[in-house]
């Protein structure tokens, strides 16, 4: 088994303020997945991440959260991949996005940063866009400012989607490292979690109906 992305990266903000809001998704995945490989807190290369390593197969991969805030997340990204002599590639990158629909996830090798601040730091940082991401959809507010909803706890509709998302995340990412981001993509692009409403008393699709 070959695990070509050696640092998972999600992106959010510290402290209890943005604990539970949209823009934290990335930290959200991230804590799943650092409890789904059993990742140990490691000491950091710096005051501006928090770090933990896991064995996958043969490889050690790091699962990274920046404590820089979202918009100089790219710091705590070059810090992490200039003390493991990595590239780019080996980075993913889980983020929230307002152009995707709430209870969707999306993987992809690269691209734009889509007007994701955190986002473009990493790239600005790594001097590229060519790293694997994983977007995990918010969708965009009906009314009001971008900034406002994002930096919003989740409503307490939304709480059941977003945690179905971020089961479908973990397990994205545990299959992205076993067999590679294309069978990675091709089992979690078309995922759509169940319409969860106050109303419904049935069960929740969960990821094991993956």
């Amino acid at each position: 088994m070959a695990v070509h992305v050696r640092v998972i990266v999600g992106l959010g903000n510290p402290g209890a303020r943005y604990l539970m809001t949209r823009h934290n998704a990335g930290f959200q995945v991230a804590d799943g997945v650092a409890v789904a490989l059993r990742a140990q807190p490691q000491a950091a290369p710096g005051p501006e991440l928090l770090l933990r390593r896991a064995v996958v197969g043969e490889q050690v991969v790091y699962v990274v959260k920046p404590m820089t805030f979202m918009n100089c997340s790219g710091v705590a990204v070059r810090h992490v991949t200039e003390r493991l002599g990595l590239g780019p590639e080996s980075v993913l990158v889980i983020y929230d996005c307002l152009d995707l629909s709430l209870g969707r996830i999306r993987l992809r090798q690269g691209g734009s940063s889509g007007g994701h601040r955190g986002v473009e730091s990493v790239i600005r940082e790594l001097g590229t866009d060519q790293f694997p991401r994983l977007r995990v959809g918010i969708g965009r507010p009906e009314s009001g400012a971008g900034i406002d909803y994002v930096l919003a706890p989740w409503a307490a509709a939304d709480v059941p989607v977003i945690g179905q998302s971020v089961a479908a995340a973990v397990a994205a990412v545990q299959i992205l490292l076993a067999d590679g981001l294309p069978a990675a993509m091709n089992r979690f692009n078309g995922w759509t979690a169940a319409a969860v409403s106050a109303t419904e008393t049935q069960g929740v699709a969960g990821i094991e109906n993956l």
